[in-house]
């Protein structure tokens, strides 16, 4: 394609390329480090641009990213009603009863997706519940200043349905002696657009992003600190998205240059440890994006480390995708479900009650999995198990 042997709307070039998770684990055992992820990405560009027939979902996906995920009043309503049908039951109520699955396989997945973003309650230790009063109000942010500040990204997903590991991840930097705060602003970090080749609406995001932590911090030198394997990569590769602009191409850099996981900024610190951890036993399964996009390999099991006495099983393949791939298991759903089944094999295969994951897309993906085999797993993210220890330890005010 690229020596213009074969044209971009070629359906033997969109089969390829759609197939592909974008997991990047390829880039790991390239002997020439070739960054194929950048390249894949390049690649579904010039399918979005050719107008190459891909069928009825991936034109929904091009009409709900121009039309939803750029203009963030209608995303936010969008993920307030995803809320609102997540936690009424309904949408539990219909998978359960089978219609769901009599509509769509494809349907009953997204159900249990969403159901899964609930997230599960930890299992009750020395007497203390998973459940608790929240303690946003008691641990205000302190000023951006001097060597401990940090600044917060969100996400959409994020914030759309994974508030609570948000609000653990300020909880859990504050009692580590970090100043955080949260840059009004910001937006979605732009991932599921450059993954599906929509990279003008990426960079729209991008600059949109740069500009909100800028208005915060106007030397630009402070830590953005993510909980979300995929926004992270997606920050971090703000620098090469653009690189053409005359305008945001050093400030791209710069931005880039300070990303990282909570798990990573917790790294710089010695870790204050909380209280006795959870009985069950608790497993963890590595985001693709966190694990070779971040390069955050070892800091997340460092952060669990955190929690005395954490029964601790190690997952094999770990390192491999679950198959969720941002919206991967929706436009590729049988290639999905193999990868996922696998890794549902593996997580039985160690006997855990827990599995904790970085990212919310690996979180909801095998949660689903879980949920449509009938396993009894609870998905949290690792900085959940240190707060929830740190809860219990009574390190947080006003408890």
């Amino acid at each position: 394609v690229g020596e213009g042997r074969l044209p971009s709307s070629s359906p033997a070039f969109a089969r390829h390329i759609d197939r592909c998770l974008g997991c990047r684990a390829c880039e790991q055992v390239c002997p020439a480090g070739v960054e194929y992820g950048q390249l894949l990405e390049a690649a579904r560009g010039e399918l979005f641009r050719s107008g190459a027939t891909r069928g009825f979902s991936y034109g929904l996906l091009r009409l709900v990213l121009r039309h939803v995920w750029l203009h963030p009043a209608r995303l936010r309503f969008g993920f307030s009603l995803a809320r609102i049908f997540r936690d009424s039951g309904a949408g539990r109520v219909l998978r359960k009863s089978g219609l769901a699955r009599l509509l769509s396989q494809r349907l009953e997945f997204a159900l249990a997706l969403l159901e899964s973003s609930r997230g599960g309650r930890l299992r009750k230790v020395d007497g203390h519940s998973g459940d608790r009063k929240e303690t946003r109000e008691r641990n205000t942010p302190r000023p951006i200043t001097g060597a401990n500040a940090t600044m917060l990204f969100t996400g959409c997903v994020g914030a759309g349905l994974f508030g609570r590991v948000n609000e653990a991840t300020t909880r859990v930097l504050a009692a580590n002696d970090f100043a955080v705060q949260v840059p009004a602003g910001q937006e979605c970090c732009g991932a599921l657009h450059a993954h599906a080749g929509e990279l003008d609406g990426a960079r729209t995001l991008a600059r949109r992003n740069i500009a909100a932590f800028e208005m915060v911090d106007a030397k630009s030198d402070t830590p953005v600190v993510t909980n979300a394997g995929g926004c992270g990569a997606m920050l971090v590769s703000y620098e090469h998205l653009l690189a053409g602009d005359p305008e945001f191409a050093e400030r791209a850099r710069r931005f880039s240059a300070r990303v990282r996981d909570v798990s990573q900024q917790l790294e710089t610190v010695a870790i204050k440890r909380g209280a006795k951890g959870q009985e069950a036993v608790v497993t963890y399964d590595s985001s693709c994006h966190l694990l070779y996009g971040q390069h955050a390999g070892e800091a997340p099991l460092k952060t669990m480390q955190g929690v005395p006495g954490l029964q601790t099983r190690p997952l094999a393949g770990s390192e491999r995708c679950c198959g969720g791939a941002g919206i991967y298991n929706l436009l590729e759903p049988e290639l999905s479900r193999g990868v996922l089944a696998e890794k549902l094999r593996e997580i039985k295969n160690t006997g855990a009650e827990i599995l904790a994951t970085g990212n919310p897309g690996c979180q909801m993906q095998i949660g689903a999995g879980a949920l449509l085999a009938g396993m009894e797993l609870t998905l949290c993210h690792p900085i959940e198990l240190l707060d929830e220890s740190y809860a219990r330890a009574g390190m947080y005010e006003g408890q």
